[in-house]
């Protein structure tokens, strides 16, 4: 994942997992900033997020909680709008493997591991991964609502020689 700019990054080599490893993210104020810029947030007042990271038969289990205090855009209205999120999660990862690389397989069902790639796991990444599938993709203040503006009543170019037409009073 190099040259790709990461707004938190914690990573963690599988092989120092052990029986596991736990971790507290709380990014400071610029790592917020940067996050903030990330997930197109009005701002990210505070964020933590609590991670352990333990092997399971086939891979890894990542488990946590993520919380934070932020504000997004109302999409109508344009204001702060201000979000509280504290929510947990658990993710299973499994070595990435050679094999089939140019087939895809696509599942309807949430259980298929994440890859893990490089023998590492990005714990910020992560972390800020969960975050934004807790955010509204469509936030919007109680009671605003998207009035449509009219439309035109005439859009043709000829709808000006039609008002220079003479009448047929005189």
């Amino acid at each position: 994942m190099s040259g790709i700019d990461l707004p938190l990054s914690e990573p963690v080599r599988l092989h120092q997992v052990g029986t596991g490893v736990t971790r507290t993210l709380e990014p400071d104020a610029a790592a917020r900033a940067r996050i903030a810029k990330a997930l197109d947030l009005a701002s990210l007042e505070a964020f933590t997020a609590e991670m352990t990271l333990a092997p399971v038969p086939g891979g890894w289990r990542l488990s946590g909680r993520v919380k934070a205090s932020l504000a997004q855009t109302c999409g109508i209205t344009l204001d702060p709008l201000p979000v509280e999120v504290d929510a947990p999660f658990s993710i299973t990862l499994a070595e990435a493997s050679d094999e089939d690389t140019d087939e895809i397989v696509i599942t309807l069902d949430d259980e298929s591991p994440d890859p893990v790639e490089g023998g590492q796991v990005d714990l910020g990444l992560y972390a800020v991964e969960q975050l934004a599938l807790r955010l509204d993709p469509f936030p919007r203040k109680p009671g605003a609502e998207f009035v449509q503006p009219p439309e035109p009543t005439e859009i043709s170019p000829f709808a000006v020689l039609k008002s220079l037409r003479p009448t047929d009073d005189g």
